[in-house]
C-alpha cells in the first residue's frame, strides 16, 4: 500500500469542502520545513548558533549592529533561494481554483506558496525576498550594490531593512484584519503546519471557532489548537494536501 493509498480523508470533511463557498487557510513553518527550510530558531545554528533571536530580529538589535543584521537576513535570503515549493504548496494552489472564495494566510516569510502559483497571499510576517528603509518604511524594489553593508535607500539614503516583521514590531493592519475577517467569514478554516503558540495568528483558528465555522488542523503531532479542532489530518502536507484535493474530485 502506497502512502498515499493509506490516507484517508474523512468523507463529511468532503462533503463540506464540496459545498463551500468560501475556504481560508492558515499556514505556518511546517509547511516549509518539508522543502528543507529551517524554521527561524532551527537557522541559529553554524556561524549563527552563538546568537539569540533578540540579537538578530528586532529594531533595536538593527540600530546595534545594523550590518550583522542584514548579513544574517542575507544569509536566510539565500538559503530560501535554493529550495523549491512542494507538494503542500501546489496542492494549495490547485484548491484555490475550486471555490468561489480562498483565502491563504502564511506566517512564513519564504515565498514559495507565490512560487507554487498561490496568488494574493496575506504575508502576516512580512516576505524576506523584499526590502524596506528603515527610516522611512517604503518598499525598495531596486538599490545600488557598493559594498555599504547594509545598502542605502535608493530615495532618502536611509539603512534598507529586510521586510519582515521583527519581534516588538506590530503585524500588517490590512493584512490582519483581513486575516481575521476571513475567519469569521469562511465556510471551512484550516491550520496547517502551524504550531498554534505564536499569537495574532494562533487567535485565527479560535476565531474561526467562535463564529462556528469547522477548523481542520493538518500537522504531524498534536498542538494546543488540536483538541478544539473539527477535524485532525496528522501527517505531512506535501502528502495528505493532494489525496485531499484528489478526493474532492
Amino acid at each position: 500500500m502506497s502512502a498515499a493509498q493509506a490516507i484517508t480523508i474523512p468523507d463529511d470533511l468532503v462533503d463540506c469542502l464540496r459545498s463551500a463557498r468560501h475556504v481560508a487557510v492558515l499556514t505556518g513553518a511546517g509547511i516549509s520545513a518539508e522543502s528543507g527550510v529551517p524554521t527561524f530558531r532551527d537557522a541559529l545554528s553554524g556561524l549563527w548558533a552563538k546568537y539569540r533571536p533578540e540579537v538578530l530580529a528586532t529594531p533595536e538589535a538593527f540600530v546595534r549592529n545594523p550590518g550583522l543584521v542584514w548579513e544574517w537576513y542575507t544569509w536566510r535570503r539565500e538559503l530560501v533561494r535554493t529550495v523549491q515549493p512542494n507538494e503542500g504548496h501546489r496542492a494549495l494552489a490547485r484548491l484555490a481554483d475550486r471555490f468561489e472564495t480562498f483565502t491563504l494566510i502564511t506566517q512564513n516569510v519564504d515565498g514559495l506558496h507565490q512560487r507554487a502559483g498561490s496568488r494574493e497571499v496575506i504575508e502576516l510576517h512580512g516576505n524576506l525576498a523584499r526590502v524596506k528603509c528603515f527610516e522611512q518604511g517604503h518598499i525598495i524594489a531596486d538599490w545600488q550594490e557598493d559594498g555599504t553593508v547594509p545598502p542605502r535607500c535608493p530615495r532618502c539614503q536611509g539603512r534598507l531593512r529586510p521586510d519582515v516583521v521583527w519581534f516588538g514590531e506590530a503585524l500588517p493592519e490590512a493584512g490582519l484584519a483581513a486575516a481575521f475577517a476571513a475567519a469569521s467569514d469562511c465556510d471551512v478554516f484550516f491550520a496547517i503546519g502551524t504550531s498554534g503558540l505564536v499569537h495574532p495568528a494562533a487567535d485565527l483558528p479560535l476565531a474561526a471557532l467562535r463564529a462556528g465555522r469547522p477548523v481542520v488542523e493538518l500537522n504531524p503531532e498534536p498542538t494546543p489548537l488540536s483538541r478544539r479542532c473539527t477535524y485532525q489530518l496528522r501527517g505531512n502536507s506535501g502528502a495528505i494536501l493532494p489525496v485531499l484535493v484528489a478526493a474532492l474530485g
